[in-house]
């Protein structure tokens, strides 16, 4: 069977692993990144650089891009030298990043009138996820091209989930941050108020995460505030983008998302105030200078 000709753009904090990933599987990989040196490492382990997206494209069977936002992902696409220049039909695109259902739906749409059958398909895990290619792949779009790329999805991710259509993968995704984004919340206020109202946080942590409130965050997170490391894995101004996201999604389908709409006022709070390249679980610095109450981290 012929070797599937990978083709990645955007070689960030997750984008680098998961092209790393892809290579380290057999995979032979064309790279581009509007930043060149963060390719270096890539190039020396055996892929090939292009000068652009378009050249990327031209060159490939799959083309992956994860970058931050729609209009990042539509500049790529669409803007001079992206990939739908370099277009041929029978090439597959699959979008990693981000963005609003409506635009993954008009990349299909436009990609699909160059012969380019289109996948939108966000990830969670974080950093962590993306180095360990343990990533939870959430799609939209066709099974028969979601089947042609699984193999290379498979180098990334553990989990891969055909979601539904076009733009299916990103309300997956939405739906994921709304979730994530109340955990943080709620693990910032249980913390606070623990302390505040004379309990160890970390002990009251180990006395709930076994029962009703067991999650993935209070299983991750709360020793890593203990220990006063609030770097990201995965930045708040990232998790502020996507639960505007999804308030955009919300208003354009008329759904209600009370809480979700506290959140993001709390993590765009946490943006304004300089504080959006930390780790999202450091929300908790919002809720401090809420209640006049720090985290005591001489514990950690």
């Amino acid at each position: 069977m012929q070797m599937i000709k990978a083709g990645y753009i955007g070689l960030g904090k997750m984008g680098h692993p998961m092209a790393a990933n892809i290579l380290k599987a057999g995979f032979p990989l064309t790279v581009w990144n509007r930043t060149p040196e963060k390719a270096q490492d890539l190039i020396q382990a055996g892929a090939a650089w292009a000068e652009s997206a378009a050249e990327v494209a031209a060159s490939v069977d799959v083309i992956f891009t994860n970058v931050s936002d729609t209009p990042d992902v539509m500049e790529v696409v669409f803007g001079l030298h992206g990939v739908a220049e370099g277009a041929h039909p029978g090439l597959i695109f699959v979008d990693h990043s981000t963005i609003k259902p409506s635009a993954s739906r008009e990349i299909a749409r436009r990609l699909g009138d160059l012969g380019v059958a289109c996948l939108d398909a966000p990830v969670s895990g974080g950093d962590i996820g993306a180095i360990n290619g343990t990533l939870t792949i959430m799609v939209g779009g066709e099974e028969s091209a979601l089947e042609q790329v699984r193999p290379v999805l498979a180098a990334e991710g553990k989990t891969i989930t055909l979601v539904g259509g076009p733009g299916s993968g990103q309300i997956a995704k939405a739906a994921n941050q709304i979730m994530v984004a109340a955990q943080m919340v709620a693990e910032a206020e249980l913390m606070i108020f623990a302390q505040a109202a004379g309990a160890d946080p970390s002990r009251v942590v180990a006395a709930i995460r076994g029962g009703a409130a067991q999650c993935w965050t209070l299983d991750v997170k709360p020793q890593r505030l203990l220990a006063g490391n609030r770097q990201p894995g995965f930045k708040a101004s990232l998790q502020a983008k996507d639960l505007n996201i999804v308030l955009e999604t919300a208003r354009e389908t008329h759904v209600a998302v009370p809480g979700t709409a506290i959140a993001a006022q709390l993590f765009n709070a946490m943006v304004a105030l300089g504080a959006g390249e930390l780790d999202n679980s450091a929300v908790i610095g919002v809720i401090e200078m809420l209640s006049g109450q720090s985290l005591d981290t001489a514990q950690g």
